[in-house]
């Protein structure tokens, strides 16, 4: 299973320097707290970051086994966040990364 021996974890610079810092964390929890023993987890996640209410939705979209979770929270949506953002695992090296870098 993927995500469950973590050594390193790294945000690109795409998220660096779209995203903050406290909302980079805050997706690394959704998966650590939320997710790891829950569902199954790939090698590749994929998140979108949605407005609800004018607030900020982080939806966690497995299409493998149709898993859709959303999680919701008090930070403002800013529209100028990326839509698309990804967890990749690669031997225990975590990146959060947008999709064009894949």
């Amino acid at each position: 299973m993927a995500f469950d021996k973590t050594r390193e974890r790294y945000a690109s610079f795409g998220i660096a320097t779209s995203l903050s810092h406290e909302l980079i964390n805050t997706i690394w929890d959704v998966l650590d707290n939320y997710l790891k023993g829950v569902v199954p987890l790939e090698e590749e996640l994929t998140f979108h970051l949605i407005k609800r209410e004018d607030k900020l939705s982080i939806q966690y979209l497995d299409k493998k086994n149709s898993i859709s979770i959303v999680f919701d929270y008090a930070t403002s949506f800013d529209p100028f966040f990326p839509h698309t953002v990804c967890l990749i695992d690669e031997g225990g090296i975590e990146t959060i990364l947008l999709p064009y870098e894949l």
